[in-house]
């Protein structure tokens, strides 16, 4: 079985899709992946389904939408065995054995297939150990490959209930946090120049984030673009005061004075002591990454 989440729900099972058109279904499957390979209650499936509070019938209208998912199985699985079976493929492989009625609730066997919630995190966790390590190339590599595998928002079109809620502030927790340290790896291997454009682009749409604003001010500062690394920082200012009340951190806040010192000080390079040390990773040369961000 193939699942993809990053994106669009997408699952496939023998290379044809068995992702539902209609809603409940397809948000019912979209919570079954979440969990892929896990037995999931069937009071956490009613909750998502129904938040409000279950109908009277409701386990009977979970049991339709298991059979319209089970059917939908059945038809990608008629056929010839695939020429090269993936692990765990059987020829006894039926939609009861892919999506399987366990005690209290179910549970969906991918059959050891791909996943992109998996692959991305894999790549994730690679590229943090790099980072630990100091081995900025492959961390930017490994890092990059992990947010390749984003094709959208997680969950993009299905109806979420609270749940997937979760599960989707989850994830995008976690690209955030990878986007991260790939865009501090690249700062690290000398690439402020190509840098700016992008984080323009994600500062705009990530207007709070405070990670992202200040690898921005660097990557301006270092290009000698001081004032404009100045109107980010007011940005961010004016911004956060607006929607949420609160003050940029005492981390910005130090790095907008090392702009200023920078500016006012004629004469002096852009790379210079007075930037704080955790905004001036080690120059290198910077590795492409082969693929765009987001």
């Amino acid at each position: 079985m193939d699942v993809r989440i990053l994106g669009g729900l997408s699952v496939r099972e023998h290379g044809v899709s068995i992702t539902p058109t209609a809603a409940a279904p397809r948000q019912l499957l979209a919570l079954l992946t979440a969990s892929a390979d896990q037995v999931v209650p069937v009071t956490v499936l009613t909750e998502e389904l129904w938040p409000s509070g279950a109908p009277r019938g409701a386990r009977t209208e979970l049991q339709a939408h298991i059979a319209e998912l089970r059917a939908l199985i059945a038809g990608a699985l008629r056929g010839a065995t695939p020429a090269e079976p993936r692990p765990g493929w059987s020829d006894r492989r039926t939609a009861d054995a892919i999506l399987v009625s366990q005690p209290g609730g179910y549970r969906l066997d991918t059959g050891g297939g791909t996943n992109d919630v998996w692959q991305f995190e894999r790549a994730a966790g690679a590229g943090y150990r790099a980072m630990e390590a100091g081995d900025l190339p492959r961390a930017a590599l490994r890092l990059g490959e992990a947010l390749a595998l984003w094709r959208g928002e997680p969950y993009a079109g299905v109806a979420a209930g609270p749940r997937l809620r979760r599960e989707i502030e989850r994830l995008e927790t976690s690209r955030l946090s990878v986007l991260d340290q790939w865009t501090e790896a690249q700062l690290g291997l000398g690439g402020h120049a190509e840098l700016v454009p992008e984080l323009s682009g994600l500062t705009a749409r990530y207007r709070t984030n405070e990670p992202l604003h200040a690898h921005y001010m660097v990557a301006l500062l270092r290009c000698g673009q001081h004032d404009e690394a100045l109107a980010v920082f007011d940005r961010l200012h004016a911004t956060l005061l607006a929607e949420t009340g609160m003050e940029p951190s005492a981390r910005l806040r130090r790095l907008r004075r090392s702009v200023l010192a920078v500016r006012d000080t004629a004469g002096l390079p852009v790379y210079v002591p007075r930037v704080p040390t955790q905004f001036s990773p080690t120059r290198g040369r910077l590795v492409p990454v082969g693929s765009s961000v987001g």
